[in-house]
C-alpha cells in the first residue's frame, strides 16, 4: 500500500519536471526537493525591511540604495534606502533596510 502512495506521487510529480533533466530526475530518485538539488537561489522577505538569501554566487554592488548579488540565475537587485549587509556567509545574506523593490536582472526565462 505505501509503495502505490509513492508510485502516485512520483506519477504526479513526473508531469511537474517536465523539463527537469538529470537533476530533476536524482531529486525524484531520493525524494528531494528539486530546487536544493539544482542549487536553485531561495528568498524570503520579512516586511519590507528584511531580505534573506540563500545559495547567492557573491556580492556584485553595495550602496545604501541597490545592492546586488549574483546567483545561479542571474543577478538579484535590491533597492531602497539605508540599505545595509547585515550577515553574509559563503552562500547566504541578509539584508536590511527600507526595501522598495526586488528585481531579477539577467534572470533565465523559465
Amino acid at each position: 500500500m505505501e509503495r502505490d502512495r509513492k508510485s502516485e506521487r512520483r506519477s504526479e510529480r513526473k508531469g511537474d519536471r517536465k523539463n527537469g533533466g538529470f537533476l530533476g530526475e536524482v531529486a525524484e530518485l531520493f525524494d528531494l526537493p528539486a530546487d536544493i538539488v539544482a542549487g536553485l537561489p531561495r528568498m524570503e522577505m520579512i516586511g519590507g525591511r528584511q531580505l534573506y538569501l540563500e545559495r547567492h554566487t557573491g556580492l556584485l554592488s553595495y550602496s545604501e540604495t541597490r545592492i546586488d548579488a549574483n546567483t545561479a540565475v542571474g543577478v538579484l537587485r535590491v533597492k531602497g534606502s539605508r540599505l545595509t549587509l547585515m550577515a553574509m556567509t559563503a552562500e547566504e545574506m541578509r539584508i536590511g533596510g527600507r526595501i522598495d523593490a526586488v528585481e531579477w536582472v539577467g534572470a533565465e526565462e523559465g
